[in-house]
């Protein structure tokens, strides 16, 4: 790489908002308004489990690595505050691959306009670890464990345009900036839309979210077991909605109806589900006649 640490943080500091705080051990986190409360969620991307460098452009993986944790927040309710940054990097890597990333992780910061508040840089062997931890202040805190009985599900985003992505880069596609294909832009450059958990929160016939990140088979599961529920899905959603991740859509429980709530947030939603007491299964697929235990086929981070 011939790169030094030194170098590697001067770049930071020079590209990244809030980047100055990280010439001391720790930086300091902005104050939560009275009321809120305040949320951190972490995620990891490691090269060869959770992208590639022939497939992911790096401008793209600096925006996407931003992009899925400020979701996670978005999704409990919460405003972002700021990020700390961890980059694993190995020797050989090309520093002009760095200045991309880093140029565009720096674009994502400044539409979200929030600082970059700390971190860490490390060397290794071999392959890319990005690590991002991302701060952010909630009025009330939209928890999945508040799902009721007859509550509908509901997603803000079309479902299963990442998975035919990663179909497309497995066959062999690559991405073309002069030539936008939407379904690779889904898996390398999600667009989440960040505010609406917000705006969710205001409302308290919303009882519980989550970011649809594992596809709804394995998603829609985490709610119905933190609610002590069932949930009944539309076997008509398709296999790519059902069993696809990395939509990064809120995903979230109402007992208001489908017209009621695309009214008072201004914008189209898919019902996707509804709560039932809970039965054999936490998830049923209904295919207009009976149902059944719909089977978990989402990503598995630990593989055996």
């Amino acid at each position: 790489m011939g790169l030094s640490e030194l170098d590697i943080l001067a770049r930071i500091r020079a590209l990244l908002p809030g980047g100055a705080t990280l010439t001391d051990d720790c930086g300091a986190l902005p104050a939560v308004n009275p009321g809120e409360t305040l949320l951190v969620t972490t995620d990891v991307m490691e090269e060869g489990t959770h992208f590639r460098m022939d497939w992911h452009p790096p401008r793209q993986l600096g925006r996407k690595v931003l992009a899925v944790n400020l979701s996670d927040l978005d999704a409990s309710g919460a405003r972002p505050l700021g990020v700390t940054l961890t980059l694993a990097l190995p020797p050989e890597l090309d520093s002009a691959w760095l200045q991309a990333f880093l140029e565009g992780l720096a674009e994502g910061l400044r539409e979200s306009q929030i600082p970059v508040l700390g971190g860490d840089t490390v060397g290794r062997s071999q392959g890319i670890g990005l690590g991002m931890t991302a701060f952010g202040a909630a009025r009330r805190w939209l928890r999945r464990d508040g799902l009721q009985i007859g509550d509908r599900i509901f997603v803000d985003q079309p479902l299963g345009a990442s998975l035919r992505g990663l179909k497309k880069l497995q066959a062999g596609h690559r991405w073309d900036g002069a030539r936008p294909d939407a379904d690779l832009a889904a898996h390398l450059d999600p667009r989440p839309r960040l505010g609406l958990g917000v705006r969710l929160a205001e409302l308290p016939e919303v009882h519980a979210c989550l970011d649809l990140s594992d596809g709804l088979s394995r998603d829609l599961r985490n709610l119905a077991q933190a609610s002590k529920v069932s949930i009944r899905v539309d076997a008509r959603l398709g296999a790519d909605a059902l069993y696809g991740g990395e939509d990064y859509t809120r995903c979230f429980g109402s007992s208001l109806d489908k017209q009621s709530l695309e009214s008072r947030l201004g914008l189209p939603l898919l019902e996707v589900g509804e709560v039932l007491e809970i039965g054999a299964s936490p998830v049923l697929l209904y295919d207009g006649s009976s149902v059944r235990p719909l089977d978990d086929l989402s990503h598995e981070h630990f593989p055996v």
